[in-house]
């Protein structure tokens, strides 16, 4: 069941990431083989110009294994893992970066620093993760959101997330988004806590006249299926053609990304956004392919 496909990044994120112009990117403990040559990629791309942010003789010997010359970066030498994201939240906090890019490190090590309030890294919205999901390079994206940070959501966390997902949407070209409020049904239930939370998004969306078609609850498959949204009776403009998912729960989000990626070959461009930087986050087990699509994304959330 497993899928063979090899995972390519899509045409959509780097077109819009080139018209932009080459940001610093710090690459937090960088001395392992799968970021150094995805950060590879990305310079190859013009996207980014990087810090290298950890042991400095692994820096090197993964770059010389590259035969890849990174002579005119800076490495800032830090061997011990935990004390590299420190770092990286420091030169964010300066200005000195634009980016975050998660190397081999923990996410929760990462973050932790990013949210500490000496940084003042923080910005007006809640940070929560996007999940930007396509199979093939000229693919329509399908969103999904959060299921990396926000672990349960409640109600006005869940508003954050809307509204951050809304303004990554436009960036890419997607006008007015149609968002999809999952839950486990259709049906407003008071046994479904995150059915009544859709329910109420859905309102609160209306009511702030949010620039995206917001919709819920829905289920999966008639949030993604026109033929399953018929079968069932649910008329809008979001069921069975959403371009977002905003999922109830880190478990749900985590787990509908990595099956299409293991069973589908797709390719998961994961992002931090509301913050005064974004930041790449990443698998330690990702492609470089999917780190890439990565970078590609968080260049996208720049002005």
């Amino acid at each position: 069941m497993l899928s063979n496909k090899e995972i390519v990044c899509p045409n959509n994120l780097l077109n819009v990431a080139h018209r932009k112009k080459t940001v610093k990117a710090a690459i937090v403990n960088a001395g392992k083989p799968l970021p150094m040559l995805s950060v590879q990629d990305a310079v190859n791309e013009n996207l980014i110009e990087p810090v290298f942010i950890g042991d400095k003789k692994e820096i090197l010997k993964c770059a010389d294994d590259l035969k890849w010359d990174i002579s005119k970066y800076e490495i800032i030498h830090e061997p011990n893992e935990n004390k590299t994201a420190a770092i990286a939240a420091k030169l964010a906090s300066e200005k000195k970066i634009r980016i975050i890019v998660k190397g081999h490190i923990h996410t929760d090590v990462l973050m932790k620093e990013v949210l500490k309030r000496e940084y003042n890294l923080l910005g007006k919205t809640r940070l929560s993760h996007i999940w930007h999901m396509t199979l093939d390079k000229d693919d329509k994206p399908l969103i999904i959101t959060d299921g990396a940070l926000n672990v349960l959501p409640n109600l006005k966390t869940k508003m954050h997330i809307l509204k951050n997902v809304i303004n990554f949407s436009n960036r890419i070209g997607i006008e007015k988004p149609k968002i999809a409020i999952l839950s486990a049904t259709e049906e407003v239930l008071d046994s479904v806590p995150s059915s009544k939370d859709a329910e109420e998004l859905t309102k609160l969306a209306k009511q702030e006249k949010l620039n995206a078609d917001v919709f819920g609850p829905l289920a999966f498959d008639n949030s993604i299926s026109r033929k399953s949204a018929t079968i069932k009776g649910i008329n809008n403009n979001v069921a069975g053609s959403a371009d977002v998912l905003l999922v109830p729960s880190v478990e749900t989000g985590n787990g509908l990304v990595k099956m299409l990626i293991y069973f589908c070959g797709a390719c998961a461009a994961g992002v931090v956004v509301g913050g005064k930087v974004p930041v790449v986050i990443t698998s330690r087990s990702d492609e470089a392919t999917a780190r890439l699509a990565s970078m590609a994304a968080a260049v996208v959330t720049l002005d």
